[in-house]
């Protein structure tokens, strides 16, 4: 913890702590008045990032047991871009419509 204060002394205002037991999230918070944020490191910190590409499930094959995925857009985006390659090869994409 000492490492934490010091960092805490020479000026910092928030520490990051990533991937690391949520115990050792708990020390570090308690033993510093400046504020840290978790990713991966439990729920002792002061405050929480996910990624938001991993939050919205934009990638599969990351799979770390701190994700939690809130929607699942991986299958989405990728019907999504086979549907507009479709399109284009069919030249139904851009339209009379859909250009200047």
């Amino acid at each position: 913890m000492e490492d934490a204060k010091l960092l805490e002394h020479l000026g910092c205002f928030a520490i990051v702590l990533e991937k690391i037991p949520a115990s050792l999230t708990k020390k570090v918070t308690e033993s510093i008045s400046i504020p840290t944020i978790g990713i991966g490191a439990g729920k002792y910190a002061d405050g929480q990032v996910l990624v938001i590409h991993d939050l919205l499930g934009m990638t599969h094959e990351f799979n770390p047991r701190f994700l939690r995925r809130y929607m699942n857009l991986y299958e989405e985006m990728g019907q999504a871009i086979s549907n507009y390659v479709k399109d284009v090869k069919k030249m139904d994409f851009p339209s009379d419509d859909e250009q200047y």
